[in-house]
């Protein structure tokens, strides 16, 4: 199994400025993208704000060919939204919406770029230990992102190459050549990764007196 980036870029090693800003402030300013996404208005400052994280994407020493990968890998889906916006709101509409769509891919880069994973599960614990009292399971939230950020690449590169194969055999336009693969290849992952996780003792419920 060949691999493959997920959308987001993967953690850079490094010591730059991104790389030595604390992660909240990291996770502050990816709330702060999501949420200027609705509230921007003016497909041009969408632009700029776009312009901006890019421009912290570079200085954070993961280079041009990671971000035109991060962009190449939502093209498609940026493309087929522009057009039907387009259609329905017209051009500086669609505009913005796909810049702002970007932003928000860029800034989630910047920070998987700068951060490690495991101090990215960490502050995830500890973001998510206000909820204990509501019985959530903060170990167990970051355990399932982990399994998540391991799981996509995974399920991308299988698709890639069952895709490969029919094309070799000149299957490329039989959807049951290509989904039915990789639904197998797909469970048989899940079941491997849910043995191995209770192998070790993860995963299963706490029990309590």
């Amino acid at each position: 199994m060949r691999g493959h980036g997920f959308l987001m870029t993967n953690h850079v090693p490094g010591n730059s400025l991104l790389h030595r800003t604390p992660l909240w402030l990291k996770f502050l300013v990816v709330v702060a993208c999501g949420t200027a996404s609705f509230l921007i208005v003016d497909w041009a400052v969408s632009l700029a704000a776009f312009g901006l994280m890019s421009l912290l994407f570079l200085l954070s020493g993961a280079g041009i060919k990671r971000l035109l990968r991060t962009l190449w890998t939502v093209a498609p889906i940026l493309v087929a939204i522009g057009l039907f916006q387009w259609w329905q709101l017209g051009g500086p509409t669609a505009a913005r919406i796909v810049l702002n769509i970007l932003v928000c891919v860029v800034a989630a880069s910047v920070l998987t770029a700068t951060t490690a994973v495991q101090e990215l599960l960490d502050g995830v614990v500890s973001l998510s230990k206000p909820f204990r009292r509501f019985g959530a399971d903060p170990e167990r939230f970051a355990l399932t992102i982990a399994v998540m950020l391991r799981s996509i690449p995974f399920i991308a590169g299988a698709f890639a190459d069952v895709r490969d194969s029919a094309r070799a055999r000149g299957l490329e336009r039989n959807p049951r050549a290509l989904v039915l693969p990789v639904f197998i290849t797909t469970v048989a992952y899940a079941r491997q990764t849910g043995d191995a996780l209770a192998a070790r003792g993860l995963g299963e419920a706490d029990e309590r007196p």
